[in-house]
């Protein structure tokens, strides 16, 4: 193997292939596409949280300059098209399903949120359809709105569906009950806290857009979206929503500007211009203002929860009790169901040999954005509460707060924690050792002392999470209510020439996939990356696959390649065997050549790949001519990252103004393949978490049901200066369930570093708690009044 192609393999740090493209403005984004004949799409919103639709009047606006059609939700009716669905079944502790109401593309007779869609304006230019719009009258009977969640089950709360009594959709639990009663009945500390994990709007660089077009010829019909998971969208638009027939039906995601979870989900927009590019016989093109991302993309988190833990005399925790009650929105969204109950209730054992856990969730509706997964789905939530009491618990005993962690750890694995998750490798007290010294903790009255001095105020918090990704089994999901397995797929081609193309049902929104799968495959086979194509993103070029989400694409996309690769590895070796004349098992591959073993007999790998398809001599009986394979990979059990993070802050408190002045990030994400892209995930991952720890917050007008927060104006996004310099460190146990030993990295940021800045600035502060986000504006207030612990 030639010394570059060994500085490209697995552990190197190699520089992303596709950010040339990227940086010189060539990539290829769906609002850059423009299609023979385009029009444009337009769609008017409803301006009330909660309203009966009267009427629709399109006279005036059919009239207008460039209008090719309207489109309300009567004519989707007509068409007999399904609703968008829910892709996970929740059912409530007591038997029952969850309580789902109708979600029409557009709405019928009812809108439920602000930003509700209520007609689509399709005309030859975009401002010619959203001038038409103004002219659209619709008669509407405002109803009261219910907005917030700790009101919203009350028996005066405004009904968002009469399917659903008491605007709850499920009442789930896990764990053992009794047994945590009785571990809370022998208890000698009981700590309780309440909290409030706020409402985050997604904000992508590039907006979801969409482009429907249909060949009367053929039939066929094709969508052009920023979508994570292609396939997926496929599937709901034929299957469920019945736009076309799957085979008729191609969706392509090219180039995807950043995605957090908020592009996983089938929106009405897309589904809309797709069905209606068959009604006018034209492409439709729609490409989102950030205005209407803020209104209409799915949310994530808004958390209220009460928790309780109980430890015994030596500071050893004997069980946890949470009630949580998640918002969900006007309507469920993709997986709006699954993130509050299956990606949350288990993971709060935390990083904990915690005996006996108890958790129950209230799903309920509000006259809001649907909610639904981001960047981390239900795992940052868990972490938050977990990271948060056990702070807590270290505070009202006296105890340091590492040495609380260190006393609970699970050291034996592997763990099985009380709410279904088996732990299978790790060493948490490793990464908790490791950032310790990284950011000098034995240190830190010194600097706290040095700060009060300079009229400061100076906090550390600590942060040791754990999540669950890679999300499968497909046996396991399935049995949870899951409507789809969550294995994936790889194809490799061996093109004669000896270059390989690798088509994979994962899909790249920013993390690197075209740079890391091709090390992979370099590794493997002992040629350059850039002789390795990686293609995604197309249902008519790729195999079914499951999409990006939920930090799976190495430890699943990536296996399914491994798989596919041991396979073309097997069948060249055969064809080898045939050209040296020897026999397959006494070939070697190694380093890019096949040898024979124990002579000086061998191949270049692009000898063979030539030689597989030439085929001249090959037994019909052994060898088939063609070098390609294909693998699908349902791993055995999720991935377990996990870590410590460090926040160390200082506050101005004369004006409440916090700084991160030390952030310290120790993970253990198993084998690593490229450690620069990986730094730039938990970098990335990082700053989102000191968005929703101390600037962003979704606020609904409690009255009225308008998004307060509605643009940049007031939603407040971290910028450079919000940043510190990050110390990132590295442990490593391998995963035993997937071929390469990688764990996943994409989300581990915004899961730990949110508890991480609240326990630093609460420390500082010397109070028992403080919401998110920790503005200044709410740490002055909380210095002027001056709370402080008290024991229980």
């Amino acid at each position: 193997m030639s010394d570059s192609v060994t500085e490209q393999g697995i552990g190197k740090p190699v520089r992303r292939k596709e950010d040339f493209r990227f940086i010189t403005g060539n990539g290829h984004y769906t609002d850059d596409i423009n299609r023979p004949r385009q029009t444009h799409a337009y769609f008017l919103r409803s301006p009330h949280a909660h309203a009966k639709i009267r009427s629709i009047d399109t006279s005036a606006a059919s009239a207008a300059p460039g209008v090719v059609a309207i489109f309300t939700g009567k004519d989707i009716a007509a068409d007999k098209l399904g609703g968008l669905i829910c892709g996970w079944t929740i059912t409530s502790k007591d038997g029952s399903p969850m309580h789902v109401g109708a979600h029409p593309v557009l709405a019928l007779d009812t809108v439920r949120y602000v930003g509700d869609h209520v007609a689509m304006i399709i005309a030859e230019t975009q401002a010619q359809a959203k001038s038409a719009a103004e002219l659209i009258e619709v008669d509407y009977e405002a109803l009261p709105a219910t907005v917030a969640l700790a009101t919203c089950q009350t028996p005066a709360a405004a009904q968002v569906h009469a399917e659903a009594p008491r605007n709850t959709c499920f009442e789930w639990e896990l764990g053992n009950k009794a047994e945590t009663e009785a571990a809370f009945a022998k208890a000698s500390k009981i700590v309780k806290i309440d909290l409030l994990n706020n409402r985050l709007i997604p904000n992508a660089m590039e907006p979801r857009a969409a482009i429907g077009e249909y060949d009367k010829g053929s039939g066929g019909y094709t969508l052009h979206t920023t979508s994570q998971n292609p396939h997926v969208a496929r599937l709901v638009l034929s299957a469920f929503v019945g736009v076309a027939p799957e085979h008729k039906l191609r969706v392509i995601a090219p180039d995807v500007g950043g995605g957090f979870g908020s592009k996983i989900f089938i929106y009405a927009e897309e589904t809309a211009c797709v069905w209606a590019a068959a009604k006018v016989g034209r492409p439709i093109k729609w490409t989102a203002e950030r205005s209407e991302s803020f209104l209409s993309d799915a949310h994530g988190r808004d958390h209220m929860s009460h928790a309780e833990l109980a430890l015994d005399a030596n500071g050893k925790f004997l069980a946890l009790r949470v009630k949580t009650v998640a918002n969900l929105g006007a309507y469920l969204s993709t997986f709006a169901s699954a993130t509050p109950t299956y990606l949350y209730g288990t993971l709060l054992s935390g990083q904990y040999d915690i005996p006996a856990i108890y958790v129950e969730v209230d799903g309920v509706y509000t006259h809001t954005a649907p909610v639904d997964a981001y960047r981390g789905a239900g795992r940052p939530e868990a972490a938050y509460l977990i990271e948060r009491i056990v702070e807590t618990a270290a505070r009202e005993t006296g105890v340091d707060p590492a040495e609380i962690r260190r006393r609970n750890f699970v050291t034996s694995f592997p763990h099985q924690t009380p709410v279904i998750m088996n732990y299978d490798t790790g060493n948490f007290a490793a990464s908790l050792d490791k950032a310790m010294e990284i950011i000098d903790y034995k240190s830190f009255p010194a600097r706290k002392y040095e700060a009060a001095r300079r009229g400061k105020l100076r906090g550390i918090g600590f942060s040791t999470y754990i999540e669950a990704c890679g999300i499968a089994p497909s046996a396991a999901v399935g049995s949870l209510g899951a409507g789809v397995g969550l294995w994936e797929s790889a194809e490799v081609r061996v093109n004669p020439t000896g270059n390989v193309e690798v088509l994979t049902g994962s899909h790249s929104h920013g993390q690197g996939h075209e740079t890391t799968f091709a090390q992979l495959v370099s590794s493997r086979l002992g040629i350059p990356i850039d002789q390795i194509e990686i293609i995604h993103g197309d249902t008519d070029k790729v195999q079914f696959g499951m999409g990006t989400y939920g930090s799976r694409s190495g430890a699943v996309g990536m296996s399914a390649i491994v798989k596919a690769l041991d396979k073309v590895e097997a069948k060249a070796k055969k064809i080898a065997a045939h050209l040296m004349e020897a026999a397959a098992e006494d070939i070697a591959f190694e380093d890019g050549r096949f040898t024979v073993k124990g002579t000086d007999k061998s191949l270049a790998w692009a000898e063979v790949s030539l030689a597989a398809y030439t085929a001249h001599g090959f037994p019909s009986s052994e060898i088939e001519p063609g070098l390609k394979e294909g693998a699908f990979y349902d791993p055995a059990n999720f991935t377990f990252p996990a870590g410590c993070h460090i926040c160390e802050i200082e506050i101005d408190p004369e004006t409440g103004i916090p700084q991160i002045v030390n952030f310290v990030a120790v993970d253990d994400f198993g084998t690593i393949i490229n450690p620069m892209i990986v730094e730039g995930q938990v970098h990335g991952g990082i700053a989102q978490g000191v968005g929703q720890a101390m600037l962003e917050h979704g606020v609904y007008d409690p009255e009225s049901g308008q998004l307060v927060t509605g643009s940049y104006m007031d939603y407040t996004m971290p910028r450079a200066d919000n940043l510190p310099s990050f110390n990132l460190g590295f442990t490593k146990t391998e995963c035993p369930s997937n071929p390469l030993g990688m764990k996943g990295c994409g989300e581990a940021g915004a899961i730990a570093s949110p508890p991480a800045i609240i326990n630093a600035i609460t420390d500082a502060l010397g109070v028992r708690d403080i919401e998110m986000p920790a503005t200044p504006a709410r740490i002055w207030a909380t210095i002027q009044s001056k709370p402080r612990v008290a024991a229980e």
